[in-house]
Order: C-alpha cells, then structure tokens, then sequence
C-alpha cells in the first residue's frame, strides 16, 4: 500500500507539472499576446510611446517578460550616489535623463553605454524607442523617447517560478519598514478582543492575525500559510485568484464592534470591516487611523454575507449528487429487477430524454415550470429567501446525473444476472429479491464505486451552463470568462486545481474500490497486485 501510494504520489505531482507546463506554452507563447488589451481602455487612450511603455508594463505583469527602463536605472544611480533627497537637483543627472531624447547623439552618453553594456551581458535586449515629434520638433503627445532593456520570460523558468511562490510562510521579516525595531518583531498569543477566545498574532508578518476564531465555517482561520494560484489581472483587476473564490459574495455584514484602539471603552461603530484581515500598512497613517489603530496594521477587508464562490458550487453540486446516488441507484436496479416491463420502459424513456435534449434546453425548461408552478426564485441575485435559490440550480444538475447512474446501475446489474454466482444462489432457494439486493446489486455497484470521489470533487469546480442560467455566484464561469477575457492567472489557476482534484480523485477511487471489492489489493503481496 505505501509503496502504491508513493508512487502514485510522484505521477501525480510529475503529471500536474506537464499539464501545467503544456498550458503555460499554449497560453504564453502560441496565443498572441497582444489579445490581454482587447477589453483594457487604458491602453485606447494611449498612443505613440506611451502605448508602447504600457504594454511593457502589462506584459511583465502577466509574466510575458521581464524589462528595465533607462530612466530608473539612471534614478537609481543617482540616489546611491547622492542619496534620495538631493539625486533629482544634480546637473549631471538632468543630462543623463535627458539624453535619450535625442536620437542621433543618445548612444555616446556614458550612462547610456553603462546601462547598454550592464543589461546586455545579462542576456537582456536593448530596445530604445526614439522621440516621436512634429515637424516643428515639438514631441507628440505620447511621444517621449525610451531606452529598454527587455528579456522574454523562458518557459521553464517561468514554470520554476510559478512552482516556487506556490506556497508562502509570512514572517516576522516580512514587513519592510525601518520604523518596526528587532524588538518589536514577533509573534505572540493573546486574547481576542473579536472571538472571546485567543488569537496568534505577529508583529512584522503581512497579517497581524495569524490564527484565530471567529463564526464563520470552519471557524478557525489562520494566516501563516499562504497558497498562491496566481493574480488576475483582466477579470478581477489584480485581485488574488485564491481570494476570489475563497471571499463570500453576498452583501456587506455590518455588525456592533469596537476599532483596535477604542476596545476597552464604551465606544461602539457599526461597520462591517473584519478586524482579523488587517494587513501591515508601510505608508504614512492619516489622523483617522491614529485614532482609530493601535499599530500600522490598518488595511482591511469587509465582512460579507453569504457563501463564496467555491462553496456555493460545492453545496450545489454536492447536494445534487447525493440527490442523483440516492434516486439513481434504487432507479436503475428496479429497471433491471422489470426489464422490458412498464418500470424500465419509463426509466429508458427518462435516460433517452435527458441524454438527448441539450442541457441548455431542459434547464431553461424545468426552470419555467419551478418558477410558474412552485413560485422558486429564477436568478441567484433576486431571491428574497436565498436558501430557495439553490433549489433549481440544484435539481438541474441531478437530473442528467440521476440518468446517468440508472443507465449504468441497469446495465451492469443485467450483465450480472447471467453469472454463475446468480445459478448457484438460484439452486440454493434464495429468492430473486434477496438474489438482486444482497448479490447482484453489490456486485454491479463495484463499476460505479470507483467514479464516487470524483463526482464529489467535480463539485468544487461547478458547472459552466447551470450556473450561467441561475446567476449563481460559483466558480464554475471562471474558466470560460478568463479564456474570454484572455485572463492568463485565472486560466493557468484553473488548469492546477481541475488536474489536482482530478489526481486526488482516481487515488481516492482507487482506495475505495480496494476496500469495496476484497480482490483488489494495492501491495504486491495482495495478489491482485492493482
């Protein structure tokens, strides 16, 4: 068994790494690059030179290329030299700045032969864009000339990096700013003036709560461990792709509490900032958040009511599938126990229906009948009791699977009637009623146990069609909306958590079935050897 494991384990850890490695190469490097300004305003608005820089800017940001511009190079220069306050008064500096505005003189500036020569040694392409102007020699707008040092992202080092910041441990030396001393850094526990109960908290760390309670499922959070799916940039404008699925998307929760600073006192606000997010703040603190924080731990996010995106396609699903186990299974073994009788005639006439009517059809079908008849909400967004807004997006996805599981449940129980075992059971006096429950039925649901964890975990991906009709808020448009928006954090996301849920899946199924059907064995010395 541990042998089975470990290498399973390593497949599968070596499989996720090609898949995502063969997405990374079609999504980087045979998709045109340019499509990610499509949808982006900002860029319509740009021109000449400028249009140019911001590209730049974007395509480093998606992980295309790296680049450096002279100007910062020549910035960085100076302040070694003559320190932040004073670089911008030198003469010197002015002259090299300016230097890569005229064209045919630019290249015997020394500071543009040092950076030329620095950059060029580092496998860095130089690109220098020249002054765009007017015949009267007055620059376009837009027009400003630059010197670049551009270098392609190699594939390979893209997926090392990708892989490296996967996970990441906050520390107390993860805040850079010179004002938190030695003595200040740590982490401690202490009383929780939000739970009641106690808190680890860090001085230092990008979150000051690093574990806590508080009333929300599962009810104890922590904030050491980070893992990184990547950054959307077109979808959510930089948002953290984990945060996305992760956050509840109902309304704001306001509540009766108390800011850091005033606990203690009987001044109460009524707001919805969740304290236990604050995150460091490296700038100036304005008068309010003196006020109002006891330590620059003032960035914070909003309580909101509500499921997240994850679990509102997890409920969904789940629910769905234990509807679909539990009419399926009972289904398709009565179909099999009435072959060619009015009970498998039906179910057949059922499997037919939902198999062949488009998903889109049957969906938009039952959804007029629960609303007309039953009065449920259509619309995710416009129910006024919520818990009802997953009746329809719930059935509709049981029913292809309720289908599904009755056609297999029918098959596989006939391909059993006609076994051995069944003519021995037959010759002992067992009734074709015990026969079916105690024998057939077991026997026939070895060839769908293997398939349970999978229709489980298929759940936290969600589904494209049902969501979109009901408006639910789940992840299952994720995927289509990034390849839409061209959204490469998102799309690159995605490809890691289907093909980990899918590896997770078949190992689970693999166990299950080793414990279900006693000829299965996963150690060598079983016999089966599977």
């Amino acid at each position: 068994m541990k042998k089975y494991m470990l290498k399973r384990i390593l497949f599968s850890i070596f499989s996720l790494l090609v898949v995502v490695m063969v997405v990374m190469l079609l999504v980087y490097s045979l998709i045109e690059r340019s499509v990610i300004f499509q949808t982006d305003d900002l860029w319509n608005k740009k021109s000449g030179n400028d249009r140019s820089i911001y590209e730049y800017t974007q395509y480093q940001k998606y992980g295309y290329l790296n680049w450096v511009n002279y100007t910062s190079f020549v910035q960085n220069k100076y302040i070694a030299e003559y320190g932040p306050e004073t670089y911008s008064k030198e003469k010197a500096y002015t002259s090299d700045v300016k230097a890569v505005q005229n064209a045919e003189t630019y290249q015997d500036n020394a500071t543009v032969q040092e950076f030329i020569e620095k950059y060029s040694a580092e496998g860095y392409q130089i690109k220098y864009l020249a002054p765009e102007v007017f015949k009267s020699g007055r620059v376009k707008p837009g027009g400003t000339g630059y010197l670049l040092a551009v270098q392609e992202k190699n594939p390979l080092l893209r997926l090392v990096d990708y892989i490296a910041g996967f996970f990441t441990v906050e520390t107390v030396n993860d805040v850079t700013d010179p004002e938190l001393t030695a003595e200040q850094r740590g982490i401690r526990l202490e009383a929780d003036p939000y739970s009641g109960l106690f808190a680890v908290t860090g001085s230092g760390t990008t979150h000051k709560y690093l574990l806590y309670f508080d009333e929300r499922f599962p009810f104890v959070h922590q904030n050491f461990l980070h893992m990184n799916l990547g950054t959307s940039f077109t979808t959510y404008r930089g948002q953290e792709i984990t945060g996305v699925i992760e956050s509840p998307t109902g309304e704001l929760s306001a509540i009766r509490q108390q800011f850091p600073a005033k606990i203690g006192t009987d001044e109460y606000t009524n707001t919805a900032i969740d304290f236990h997010s604050v995150r460091y703040n490296t700038a100036i603190l304005s008068e309010m958040e003196k006020q109002n924080f006891t330590d620059k731990y003032t960035v914070y996010s909003y309580k909101r009511s509500g499921l997240s995106m994850i679990e509102n396609s997890f409920v969904i699903g789940l629910i769905a599938t234990a509807i679909a186990y539990a009419l399926g299974l009972p289904l398709g073994m009565r179909m099999a126990r009435r072959k060619d009788k009015l009970a498998d005639k039906l179910g057949n006439l059922y499997i037919i229906f939902i198999m062949a009517v488009p998903s889109l059809a049957y969906i938009f079908m039952f959804a007029a009948l629960g609303t007309t008849l039953l009065g449920l909400p259509y619309k995710f967004a416009n129910a006024q009791v919520k818990i009802l807004a997953y009746v329809l997006p719930t059935i509709s996805l049981a029913l292809p699977q309720i289908g599904n599981l009755m056609k297999w449940m029918r098959r596989y129980m006939i391909d059993q009637m006609n076994s051995d075992y069944v003519k021995f059971a037959r010759a002992e006096g067992m009734s074709e009623k015990e026969i079916f429950h105690i024998h057939i039925s077991k026997n026939a649901f070895i060839y769908l146990v293997h398939g349970v964890p999978a229709n489980i975990l298929i759940c936290l991906v969600g589904a494209i069609i049902t969501e979109g009709v009901y408006g639910v808020p789940g992840v299952g448009r994720l995927l289509t909306t990034a390849l839409t928006q061209h959204d490469n954090g998102i799309i690159i996301a995605c490809t890691v958590f289907y093909t980990f849920l899918s590896i997770i899946s078949i190992i689970l199924g693999d166990l299950l079935l080793a414990k279900y059907d006693p000829r299965i064995s996963l150690s060598e010395e079983g016999g089966g050897g599977r």
